[in-house]
């Protein structure tokens, strides 16, 4: 007896000391959802932009659109590399984009100055915001249905999809380019006040001209207006140099004068607009010219091919 309780113990001492193994649990890595956190964290940025405009604090509620661009600009890209990307992140991302892009810029420029426009004609002030929602809502509901997926098993109807040299183009301009559009009026004003030019700053504050802004950025929202999307965007070698320095530049301006740089970037954006247009319509003719049949004649003059 003695020697099998020794026996035991021993088995038992022994087994203690066997390291441990931790249970598994099946579900989503951590990792998967830096992307969807990002998007939430966005979210919140816009809906707090929103109070912020309701308290009449203007350059929180600019600062915080701003925000939820660079957050917007970040959280694609870093689900491309963790290789994250999934349907729920792609409807989630929309959903936040409508918000912070569509419906936030649009109460901001209301509560700034277009309530103005509404006790003059009633309803006036108003029905440009709706309108840029609603663009918003449509260029985002054309770009989820340009998404390429796999072939479903029921065939749905929906767009082609884009050929080659067109996937480095956007079809309208985006929704966070369109929310730094809108906000124009308000980045330039808060310069102008800054710099002491208050006649300016009252000036631009007008409530026709933000009318005038969020109908005409509504309008490029939804047109089909080729855009660079700057994800597929080469750049010569020639230049790089120049274009970091530029960069450099612009930031330098942005941290000491951040209105007028966001100002004069969404003016910058605006007259790259025609250059990419060219861009486009140059690729779309030499794309054209390569598939033209080459026609070769022998030497008795018919043609051959």
């Amino acid at each position: 007896m003695s020697g099998t309780n020794g026996r035991v113990g021993l088995r038992g001492r022994l087994s203690r000391l066997r390291p441990r193994t931790r249970p598994r649990f099946s579900g989503t890595s951590f990792n998967r959802l830096i992307p969807n956190i990002l998007t939430l964290l966005g979210l919140c940025a816009g809906l707090t932009a929103i109070r912020f405009a309701l308290e009449q604090r203007w350059e929180q509620a600019a600062a915080l659109i701003v925000v939820a661009a660079v957050i917007d600009g970040l959280d694609g890209r870093i689900a491309r590399l963790l290789k994250a990307t999934t349907r729920f992140g792609a409807e989630f991302d929309s959903l936040s984009d409508f918000l912070c892009f569509g419906v936030a810029p649009a109460l901001i420029l209301y509560l700034w100055t277009l309530h103005d426009a509404t006790a003059w004609v009633r309803g006036w002030g108003f029905a440009p915001c709706i309108l840029f929602a609603v663009c918003s809502a449509l260029r985002l509901a054309r770009f989820n249905a340009s998404i390429v997926e796999a072939p479903p098993a029921v065939p749905i109807a929906g767009p082609p999809p884009k050929p080659a040299f067109a996937q480095s183009f956007f079809t309208g301009i985006p929704a966070p380019a369109g929310a730094g559009l809108a906000l124009f009026p308000l980045f330039a004003a808060l310069a102008f006040r800054e710099w002491g030019w208050d006649s300016m700053a009252a000036a631009i504050r007008h409530p026709a001209f933000a009318a005038v802004v969020l109908v005409a950025v509504g309008a490029l929202m939804i047109s089909t207006l080729p855009t660079w999307s700057f994800k597929n965007f080469k750049v010569r070698s020639e230049i790089v140099l120049p274009l970091l320095v530029g960069i450099g530049a612009y930031v330098a301006v942005l941290l000491t004068e951040p209105w007028a740089a966001l100002a004069a970037g969404g003016l910058i954006y605006a007259g790259m607009l025609p250059f990419s247009v060219r861009s486009y319509i140059r690729l779309k003719r030499e794309a054209d010219a390569m598939l033209e049949p080459v026609v070769v004649s022998d030497n008795t003059g018919r043609s051959v091919g």
